[in-house]
Formats: structure tokens, sequence, C-alpha cells
């Protein structure tokens, strides 16, 4: 189940009622079961906060994912920085909502134990999430 939070920006309409049956066909197209996922929809500056103090990074970046699977059941919180979903979305030209999809089943897929660190990971990473993005997209012309 998808919970969405806001802490230290601005609250926005989100259809987190999409999410949840999104998310639980990303899942179990990977043999997972979605369970307690929250989304927290931050600024800048508090997911830089959460960046140093957890992991050591100094740097600004667009999501944090933080696990506790049990098993196959997919369970954790997403930091979402929603500037920076903002200006991804402005440097990539696409729609603030389609990359803020992608940045969410990024997170997810984070959970459910794909990677990004090397170049060939970073490579798979995005198709899972086009292949991800494409199912929320034929949800949503059904």
């Amino acid at each position: 189940m998808i919970s969405v939070y806001f802490e230290n920006t601005p609250s926005f309409v989100l259809g987190a009622q999409d999410y949840n049956p999104w998310l639980t066909q990303v899942c179990e197209g990977h043999k997972k079961e979605l369970g307690e996922v929250n989304l927290i929809f931050c600024s800048d500056e508090y997911l830089l906060k959460l960046n140093k103090s957890h992991l050591n990074h100094d740097y600004y970046t667009d999501i944090i994912t933080f696990g506790y699977c049990e098993n196959d059941r997919i369970i954790g919180d997403l930091f979402i920085s929603v500037d920076r979903v903002k200006e991804n979305a402005e440097t990539f030209k696409v729609g603030f909502t389609n990359e803020l999809n992608r940045v969410i089943v990024h997170g997810v897929l984070h959970l459910i134990g794909f990677g990004d660190k090397s170049v060939k990971e970073s490579a798979e990473m995005r198709l899972l999430e086009n292949d991800a993005l494409s199912l929320f997209v034929s949800r949503e012309t059904l």
C-alpha cells in the first residue's frame, strides 16, 4: 500500500490510488509483493540533510530509498525531492508527472533489488523504468 507525506515542501494533488495497482503490478512482475511504501515528498534542502547524515554524501539528489523489505515483500520509504524532479523534468523536456513517476518507480526498483552504481546497472535500471512507465500509461488509457 502506498502512503503519501509532505515534508518541508508544499503539498500537491497526487493520485495515490493510481499508484497502488501500478506498483503492485511492477512488483509482481519481479515476483515480489507490494507492502507498505511511503512516498515522502520534500525539498532539496531536506533531502540534502538526509543524504549527508545517512549516506555521507554532500550533494543534491532526486531520491533516497530506505528499504525494510521482508523476504519478497517490498517495504520502504522513498524520500523524493520535488525541487529535483521539477528541474529534471525541465532538463529532460518531459512533464513533471512523467518525471515524478520515473523517480517513484526508480525507488521501488531499488527496493526490489536493482542497483544503478555501474554503467551496466544504470542502463538496466533505465530499461526497467521505461517498462514500468509503459504499464502506468496503459493503465491510464483503460
